[in-house]
This record gives C-alpha cells, sequence and structure tokens, in this order.
C-alpha cells in the first residue's frame, strides 16, 4: 500500500492584491486559500486591497456605498503584512 500525499501548492501572495474581481490586481489563485493581513501587528478581517510595499490597506467605511453600489473605502497607512493561515 502506497500513500500519496497530496500537497497543494499555494501561490506566492502578491505585493498587490486586491478581493474585488474587476480590480487588475485580483488574483483568483491566491482567494482559494484562507488569506490573512496583520496591519500594525494587528490582525485585521476587513481588508478590501492592500499593498505591502507601499504600505498601506483599504477597508470599508461603515456601510456606506458609493453610487455603483461598491462600498466606500478608506486608505490607512502603516506596517502591512499578509500570509496564509
Amino acid at each position: 500500500m502506497t500513500d500519496t500525499i497530496q500537497t497543494t501548492a499555494k501561490p506566492e501572495l502578491p505585493d498587490h492584491l486586491s478581493t474585488d474581481v474587476r480590480s487588475p490586481h485580483h488574483v483568483a489563485a491566491v482567494f482559494e486559500h484562507d488569506v490573512g493581513i496583520r496591519f500594525n501587528d494587528k490582525e485585521r478581517f476587513d481588508v478590501s486591497e492592500y499593498c505591502i510595499s507601499e504600505g498601506w490597506i483599504k477597508v470599508p467605511v461603515g456601510s456606506k456605498v458609493d453610487r455603483k453600489g461598491n462600498p466606500l473605502t478608506i486608505k490607512l497607512k502603516g506596517k502591512v503584512e499578509a500570509f496564509y493561515k
């Protein structure tokens, strides 16, 4: 009996990633796995976009939406770390 070990290779996390499928920074292969974001040494669960090299994240502002129905976001600057859970 042979044991087959299935290893699913996770793609490398990009420097700039967005949850919006219309964005050029959206990578569908990354979202097949759980991704975590640590901002200023605290884990955040509401991040819609991040850029590690520039040091910012975008988070929604409450339940406000723009005229197209997309959530309004604000950009927060600080230390950004992305990781797989």
